[in-house]
C-alpha cells in the first residue's frame, strides 16, 4: 500500500520528507512499525534515493522536480515478521534514457523472480539479472545485495545481482519455507559508488543515474511467491 500511495503521489513539488511521512502513517495505521526508522540510527521510514542516489537516501526537504527519479525503499513489521520492497517512479516526465534505465531494472527483478524455487541455486538469481542487465549495456552495483527475510530484515543468505565464481561455497539451495528479498541496484554509468558525509546515502562514483528495484518473495513446494504485492 505504501508503494500504491508512491506512485500515485510522487510529482514535482513534493519533497522526500512528505513521502516519508505519508508512509509511516500508512504503515502505522494498519497496526505495523516502520522497520527502516531507527534501524542502526537511520531517521526515516522509507529511503528515498533521487537519480545518482543508489539506495539508503534519507528523506528530507528536498523538493522532487520534473525529470527526477526516484527509488522508494520501505520495510514494516506486522505480527514479528517484516517485508521489505523497493520500486523506482518518475518524477513527472522523465528523459527516455532514464526510463529505460526503470524498466530494466523492473526487468531484471522479475527475471530474477521467475527463476525462484525449491532447488535453485542463489547463483541462477544473479545469472538472471546479470545477464539482463548488462545485455542492456548497464552496469550492476557488488557492494550491495538482496538478503534472507523473516523475523529480522537482513538475514542469511545474501542474494547477490552478480555472479561470483568465488562464492560457490556460499551458493545457496532454495528451499520450502525460506523468504528471500531480491533487488537488483542497476547503474547507467560505473558500477562503483561511494557513501556520502551523511554515512547513509550511497551515490553512483560518475554521478550518473541508478534504479532500484525490490520484492520479497516466499520460497514454496510449488514454487515462489511475491509477497510485497497488493
Amino acid at each position: 500500500e505504501v508503494h500504491a500511495y508512491m506512485r500515485e503521489n510522487v510529482r514535482p513539488g513534493v519533497t522526500t520528507g512528505e513521502l516519508d511521512a505519508a508512509a509511516e502513517k500508512i504503515i502505522r495505521d494498519h497496526g505495523a512499525t516502520p522497520e527502516f526508522k531507527g534501524y542502526h540510527g537511520f531517521p526515516g521510514s522509507i529511503c528515498a534515493s533521487v537519480n545518482e542516489e543508489v539506495v539508503h537516501g534519507i528523506p528530507n526537504e528536498r523538493r522532487l522536480v520534473e525529470g527526477d527519479m526516484i527509488a522508494v525503499d520501505v520495510g514494516a513489521r506486522i505480527h514479528g515478521f517484516v517485508g521489505d520492497a523497493a520500486l523506482s517512479l518518475p518524477v513527472g516526465e522523465v528523459d527516455p534514457e532514464a526510463q529505460r534505465l526503470m524498466d530494466t531494472t523492473e526487468e531484471c527483478l522479475a527475471l530474477a523472480v521467475a527463476v525462484c524455487g525449491p532447488g535453485v541455486r542463489l547463483s541462477a538469481i544473479g545469472a538472471a539479472v546479470q545477464q539482463h542487465a548488462e545485455s542492456r549495456g548497464y552496469t550492476l552495483v557488488r557492494e550491495y545485495a538482496g538478503h534472507g527475510i523473516g523475523r529480522r530484515m537482513h538475514e542469511e543468505p545474501s542474494v547477490p545481482n552478480y555472479v561470483d565464481p568465488t562464492m560457490r561455497h556460499r551458493d545457496v539451495v532454495l528451499r520450502p519455507g525460506m523468504a528471500i528479498c531480491i533487488e537488483p541496484m542497476v547503474n547507467a554509468g560505473t558500477r562503483e559508488v561511494k557513501v556520502l558525509d551523511d554515512g547513509w546515502t550511497v551515490v553512483t562514483s560518475d554521478g550518473r543515474l541508478s534504479a532500484h528495484f525490490e520484492h520479497t518473495i516466499a520460497i514454496k513446494s510449488s514454487g515462489a511467491e511475491v509477497m510485497t504485492v497488493l
